[in-house]
């Protein structure tokens, strides 16, 4: 891995990790070494059990613009299978991002474009400025949006995808807003950081192993039909009734104090 830090990692005393995008001269572009980092980083947040949850966030004022040029330029010259091989790297980052045990929010700093709309997309709750825009410029090389699919069209849904995906539709966040790739709008930096603070304090009242379990469970039944999430959600719901944290939850309720894992 590289000793440059492309990607940081700060967590602070509460358990709240923040991991940002460290390429401001390059507006955070996704090069390869950057995506090795956040992988390396994903999984090291994943296994600590300190950590309630994880913001995501560029340095500068652009969250991410998409593919790094000198990593296309290389695609290029490469062979079929450099290519796939490359692109599963890319998938894998993704998909670990995506699984993540632990709440994702995306602190979205600035405009997003390419692969930065599909980091928006896999964060569990977006929180961006009313002054950036986004889009999928993919089509606009002769390229297709591909291993970021899966997340913006979850995030957003078919029609919407349809339309950013084939013409580069650019958005401004209130466009944005609607069409559910940001769920909140902010006006300033400050206002950013209030707002995803106010996130931060409503999931440091929630059980963490709830938490992920919730996240698991979501992933689940939008990719399952109706007989398999029938058997699924039933045994989910009596393994959650089995836990350490269902107990103290009720007892707290009963006792009328704060749960021992409310931080807020």
């Amino acid at each position: 891995m590289s000793e440059e830090r492309l990607v940081s990692l700060d967590i602070d005393n509460r358990g709240i990790a923040r991991l940002t995008l460290n390429r401001p001269d390059a507006r955070n572009a996704l090069s390869d070494e950057l995506m090795q980092q956040l992988r390396h980083h994903t999984k090291t947040l994943a296994e600590d059990h300190e950590v309630r949850a994880v913001i995501l966030t560029g340095a500068g004022d652009v969250f991410c613009a998409g593919g790094d040029l000198k990593g296309m330029k290389r695609q290029a010259a490469n062979t079929r299978e450099g290519r796939i091989e490359d692109a599963s790297e890319f998938a894998r980052t993704l998909r670990d991002l995506d699984r993540l045990p632990k709440p994702l929010i995306g602190r979205i700093n600035g405009p997003a474009y390419g692969g930065g709309v599909g980091l928006i997309s896999l964060c569990d709750i977006t929180v961006g400025l009313a002054s950036s825009t986004y889009r999928l410029t993919e089509v606009t090389l002769g390229l297709i949006a591909a291993t970021i699919s899966p997340y913006v069209v979850a995030r957003i849904g078919v029609p919407h995808a349809r339309r950013m995906m084939l013409n580069a539709l650019p958005l401004d966040a209130a466009l944005a807003h609607r069409l559910g790739l940001l769920d909140v709008v902010c006006d300033s930096v400050e206002e950013l950081d209030k707002a995803v603070e106010t996130e931060v304090t409503h999931l440091l009242k929630c059980a963490p192993e709830a938490a992920a379990a919730s996240k698991s469970l979501i992933r689940y039944v939008s990719t399952h039909d109706a007989d398999e999430n029938f058997q699924h959600t039933v045994n989910a719901l009596a393994d959650a009734w089995e836990t350490e944290e269902i107990r103290e939850g009720i007892n707290a309720f009963l006792e009328k104090r704060k749960p021992d894992w409310d931080a807020s």
